[in-house]
């Protein structure tokens, strides 16, 4: 069960929009953006502010890909995979985050909640392969070296 205080952000959120259907996607960007995922028990309680049903609020968020309802680390990190980063090696680099960090393809959170690791099919930076994001900021031509120099800065040491 969650805090109040995840209650209370959400009325505020909810306060900054109309409490109709139409604003249910507004309305959990925001509070995707406030708590870096979608807690399902504020989906519920955003429905039944904004009068639609339970169903027709977890149908819309689980359609978006956008929308997690797993936390989300203060870094995420997107490791992209299409097909110039994939040519120019992008799979050691993201083999490397996953032995640093202690993830695989089913974990993607730290325990620490520091860091998330996605794999995307194209972060549209081809020229710039093979590329990461971290919070949507592009780093270009990495290595697993380069990525481990990465992690360390960001974990600032």
């Amino acid at each position: 069960m969650l805090d109040t205080s995840y209650y209370e952000k959400a009325d505020e959120i909810i306060a900054r929009h109309t409490r109709e259907e139409r604003s249910l996607i507004p309305i959990i960007q925001d509070i995707q953006e406030e708590y870096r995922y979608l807690p399902p028990e504020l989906l519920t309680y955003v429905a039944k502010q904004i009068g639609i049903t339970e169903a027709k609020a977890y149908s819309v968020a689980s359609f978006y890909e956008n929308f997690s309802f797993e936390q989300k680390g203060k870094y995420v990190i997107k490791v992209c995979d299409g097909t110039a980063c994939h040519v120019r090696k992008s799979i050691p680099i993201l083999e490397r985050l996953y032995k640093e960090l202690g993830l695989n393809d089913k974990k993607h959170t730290s325990d620490d909640l520091y860091f998330t690791v996605e794999t995307v099919s194209c972060l549209g930076a081809c020229g710039l392969a093979p590329a990461i994001t971290v919070n949507d900021v592009v780093y270009p031509k990495m290595s697993p070296e380069k990525v481990v120099d990465l992690l360390k800065e960001l974990r600032g040491e």
